[in-house]
């Protein structure tokens, strides 16, 4: 009861920004904020770890709107790990803070993105979590197949040489660059498959982009999930609720939840547009999720 109760108060603070069309976009960032911090459980050790600069645009129809996050690949010889760096360390700062100061400071924390992709090499699966709202999803699939095409491409990553590939996935025509010197068959997101790890790639639109800015060859961090009830999915249903949130998150909130969310404007009327469907139209990373 205690993390609804504190994401009320922040719903609640975040209407009283000035411009509604402010609280309605941050909405997308509140769903990573940890009231409570949850037991983890390890599943691996790593021994490299990769972060990634991941921006991508939140209305690809309008271009006017930008999440920007540090992500972490960790390696083990079973597993790979992708997940955001920036909530590893949001985790720990809010263990030491009281629930009015995570409700005063919900800009700031929410800036990581709750997403976690698992690739488990030996049973050839991923499995996709994600924080909706106040709960957890989750669906497993059987490692997608990317149909890679080798490019006469090449720049540079960190110092390192990268040669490009292209392919068609999902419903976005991708652009990558790999690095032969990592003979790792890995890469951010739920790439994977070439010669050598992929260090940087982009969407045609450049819609969605990832670029490694850091490595560290000699990691000793342990692999971890969240040890919390996940409410099994598949992919089509997942994004099907992930539309319904982004697109009215106060409506949702009061729908799974049960509780009441007020908003006022700024002479303490209630402003009911605040519940009316947003009209940003999201794109998300896998286009194909609407199809039928």
């Amino acid at each position: 009861m205690i993390k609804r109760t504190i994401l009320f108060m922040i719903l609640c603070a975040i209407t009283l920004l000035p411009d509604i069309a402010d609280a309605k976009l941050l909405h997308r960032q509140l769903n990573i904020l940890q009231s409570w911090v949850p037991d983890s459980k390890t599943l691996a050790t790593d021994n490299m770890e990769f972060i990634y600069d991941f921006c991508y645009k939140v209305d690809t129809v309008g271009n006017n709107f930008d999440i920007r996050d540090k992500m972490m690949l960790q390696i083990s010889p079973e597993m790979s790990k992708f997940s955001s760096y920036t909530n590893m360390n949001v985790d720990s700062l809010i263990n030491t803070m009281s629930p009015d100061e995570i409700a005063a400071n919900a800009e700031k924390l929410a800036n990581g993105i709750p997403m976690i992709i698992l690739k488990d090499y030996t049973a050839g699966k991923f499995t996709h979590s994600e924080k909706i709202c106040l709960d957890w999803f989750k669906y497993e699939e059987p490692a997608p197949e990317f149909e890679w095409e080798l490019v006469d491409s090449v720049t540079t990553v960190l110092g390192y040489e990268c040669k490009g590939a292209r392919c068609s996935f999902r419903g976005r025509e991708w652009i990558v660059y790999y690095c032969v010197e990592i003979p790792v068959m890995d890469g951010p997101w739920k790439f994977h498959g070439l010669p050598g790890l992929v260090m940087a790639a982009h969407d045609a639109n450049r819609e969605y982009a990832f670029e490694c800015i850091s490595i560290n060859s000699h990691s000793s961090r342990d692999i971890t999930v969240y040890d919390v009830p996940y409410n099994n999915t598949t992919r089509k249903k997942f994004y099907d609720t992930l539309h319904r949130y982004d697109t009215n998150p106060f409506s949702y909130y009061q729908t799974t939840t049960g509780g009441s969310v007020t908003v006022t404007d700024e002479a303490g009327n209630p402003d009911l547009t605040a519940f009316d469907p947003m009209e940003l139209d999201y794109d998300y990373i896998e286009r194909d999720w609407r199809e039928k």
